[in-house]
């Protein structure tokens, strides 16, 4: 990133220095107590009883009206934004009115936060205000933020960039408060997904993240080396057989929040690093758990938006209980005529090349058959739907079928489209178990860089007896983008993973004189923070015409005015 300071950076350190210089400390260490909030205040307060009279309120400066001696400015804080009315004489009691001349009108700007001290109320127009009588500055802000401008009902300068908005959600938290609605609502969701499960009875634990072993799901893992150790490490892809291996220590049941990481692509529904919900149970089978998940989805959404019902891409799904429930099988052969019942690799190979679908010789059955389940039917399923009885090449850590052997104990929940839950029950016999790990280690052999790693200690625990279990994951960034109307998982997540970003190339005053700038005017070009001539280009001409006149004098320049159509020029 571009160490270069633009014009208003630069103005606010200057201001900083003019704070301090008075003795003021822009970044004082007291406690300031905050009695009062701007969503209570503009809820509550009753101007026929006279209530609010000694409110404490901080936050941060988002625009300001200066009118002499008596101001207006919109403070912000967690809940919402407030009026608030400054008047020298209540501020400056005394002789000494440098507070306001000074301080307020000239040294704060937008962004600053600052903590008000005085009583509420209702301006001739109406608002509700706060008059202030005590002002305090606690932090001064040296960036700008995008200011959001609207005129004749339009909206210009929005942050409304993504790149920019994930890469500086603190920004975009700021200037775009109703995104914190999505989080609050995520919130809600983990709060109601554990409260289900403590009363149920079921336990929350922690499971280790760092594993010797990537096991419990068919994924490329992230990998480290441990030093003091000297031995490969890898960060977690799922918690499955620690959680199993609690059930095998005699808990019934356990269920953990778990930041999961996957060395895979990123996209609107995938990112590295994931939140998923994990719970397994003991003496229960799959049919058990898909009542279980219906109890609990019906639940979640009422918490967190009042109703079981939620609309996504204009798509209204609802949660209510019970879901339909369709087999894989089935689901296959509606949408492509294709049956994989009794078929071999090779012919589910074929199938798919005839179907379109890309596949090669590295996958194996249970992945091709994922293929064509992913490319043709997947995206038929809105509302939520059980998919059942996936293939045993599949499914390498559930149960077989206890009716269709060739068939394991096993469900997805698809929401619109996308998997949101994926269930077993669970697979228990430890002889089974080692012969299915070995035909994961035989796909890896051809070049499946996802097949399952033989975790030996997982496979001893099994020896000691584990009960009938069932065990459920729930993909809770993908739940929640159902839940707010989220159709991007970015948005759900505070801080998403991002490519680098591009440390800025300061061009060369040449450059600028290439591009058709006169050599004079770089200087005041490159102090009004235009580093490259393509930042410049970006910018609106008539803005930077505006402005090189205000630079112009405060460089006290003696340089002749380019005209408009010379500045336009630098445009082409």
């Amino acid at each position: 990133m571009s160490t270069v300071l633009s014009e208003q950076e630069q103005q606010r350190r200057q201001n900083l220095q003019a704070i301090k210089d008075l003795g003021i400390n822009p970044f004082p260490a007291d406690e300031f107590k905050v009695n009062a909030n701007a969503k209570d205040i503009l809820e509550n307060y009753d101007r026929d009883k006279l209530n609010y009279k000694n409110i404490q309120l901080a936050g941060r400066i988002m625009s300001r009206r200066v009118m002499g001696n008596a101001s207006f400015i919109e403070l912000q804080d967690a809940t919402g934004r407030i009026q608030a009315y400054v008047k020298r004489d209540d501020i400056c009691p005394g002789e000494d009115k440098t507070l306001y001349n000074t301080v307020f009108k000239k040294l704060l700007d937008i962004g600053d936060i600052i903590a008000v001290e005085g009583y509420v109320f209702t301006t001739q127009t109406g608002s509700i205000c706060i008059h202030v009588e005590k002002l305090h500055l606690l932090t001064k802000a040296l960036r700008p933020l995008p200011v959001v401008k609207e005129a004749d009902g339009k909206t210009f300068d929005a942050f409304t960039d993504p790149e920019q908005r994930y890469r500086m959600r603190y920004v975009d938290l700021i200037v775009n408060p109703q995104i914190k609605e999505t989080f609050v609502k995520r919130t809600k969701l983990y709060t109601a997904m554990r409260q289900f499960f403590n009363e149920a009875g079921y336990m929350e634990v922690e499971t280790p993240v760092l594993q010797s072993i990537p096991g419990g799901a068919l994924a490329r893992p992230f990998s480290t080396h441990h030093n003091a150790l000297d031995i490969p490490l890898y960060l977690r892809i799922a918690n499955e057989l620690y959680l199993k291996r609690l059930i095998v220590g005699g808990f019934e049941g356990v269920y953990e929040f778990s930041k999961n990481f996957r060395n895979e692509g990123m996209d609107r529904t995938h990112n590295p690093e994931f939140t998923v919900m994990e719970i397994y149970v003991a003496y229960k089978d799959y049919n058990w758990m898909m009542d279980f998940t219906e109890r609990l989805l019906e639940y979640c959404a009422t918490e967190v938006n009042g109703t079981t019902k939620a609309v996504f891409n204009d798509q209204e799904i609802d949660f209510k209980a019970p879901f339909p429930r369709v087999s894989m099988t089935e689901a296959i052969k509606k949408f492509t005529g294709f049956d994989i019942t009794g078929k071999s690799e090779d012919e589910i190979r074929k199938g798919a090349l005839e179907m379109g679908i890309p596949v090669n010789e590295t996958m194996g059955k249970g992945k091709l058959i994922d293929e064509i389940f992913g490319e043709k039917c997947e995206g038929n399923f809105i509302q939520p739907t059980f998919i059942t009885d996936y293939p045993v090449e599949m499914s390498p850590l559930t149960k077989k079928h206890r009716e269709h052997p060739e068939l394991t104990e096993r469900f997805e929940l698809m929401v619109c489209g996308k998997e949101v839950a994926n269930a077993y029950s669970e697979l228990n016999d430890p002889i089974d178990q080692r012969e299915r790990f070995e035909e994961q280690l035989k796909l890896s052999e051809k070049g499946d860089d996802e097949a399952m790693f033989i975790d030996q200690d997982f496979l001893r625990a099994l020896e000691y007896g584990m009960p009938p279990t069932s065990g459920l994951g729930i993909g809770m960034d993908r739940l929640i983008m159902f839940l707010t109307n989220n159709p991007s998982i970015q948005e759900v997540l505070f801080f998403p993973q991002m490519r680098p970003e591009k440390i800025a190339k300061l061009d060369s005053i040449e450059d600028y004189v290439t591009a058709g700038i006169p050599l004079e005017w770089v200087p005041a070009i490159q102090k009004m923070g235009f580093n490259t001539v393509a930042s410049l280009r970006e910018a609106n001409p008539n803005k930077v015409f505006n402005d090189l006149g205000g630079m112009r004098k405060k460089l006290k320049l003696d340089l002749t005015m380019p005209s408009k159509d010379e500045v336009l020029a630098w445009f082409n």
